[in-house]
């Protein structure tokens, strides 16, 4: 793929940037007038669905992971607002891309359940029964009458 820019992801995994969709829009937030002109936003759509790079386990791993960045129709996108230019928001989206789908492709260790033990628990009643027995008291030294 010579001439072809490619985004190494992992090891195993490389993206062509010929997947990588870009769109530039209006910038909200502090910068004059160059928010009201220029186009500097840039949006990166990237086609989880229909990527020919990504195997179907690494497909269905990051739509789970990234359902709520993901629409209906398979498409992740990535947004960057935060430099002046478009250039850099380029490099920006990218970079967050990159971010994101490695922390989605992490393989995550099952979680374990784990007990409270007999010590925590007795120790937690006995906390309690000690609370009860302080409010108890407060309770039976006031005197109204008097």
């Amino acid at each position: 793929m010579e001439g072809v820019a490619v985004i190494k992801v992992t090891n195993s995994l490389s993206i062509p940037e010929g997947e990588l969709r870009f769109k530039a829009s209006r910038s909200s937030g502090p910068g004059g007038q160059n928010v009201n002109k220029l186009n500097t936003r840039m949006t990166l759509l990237f086609d989880v669905k229909n990527s020919p790079s990504l195997s179907q386990e690494q497909k269905e791993s990051i739509q789970r992971r990234l359902a709520s960045r993901i629409n209906h129709e398979g498409v992740l996108r990535v947004v960057c607002q935060r430099h002046r230019t478009q250039a850099a928001n380029k490099r920006g989206a990218t970079e967050r891309f990159l971010e994101v789908l490695v922390d989605a492709l992490k393989k995550r260790r099952p979680k374990r359940k784990t007990r409270i033990s007999a010590a925590v628990k007795r120790r937690r009643r006995e906390e309690k029964k000690r609370r009860s027995r302080l409010k108890r008291n407060r309770s039976e030294a006031v005197n109204w009458d008097e």
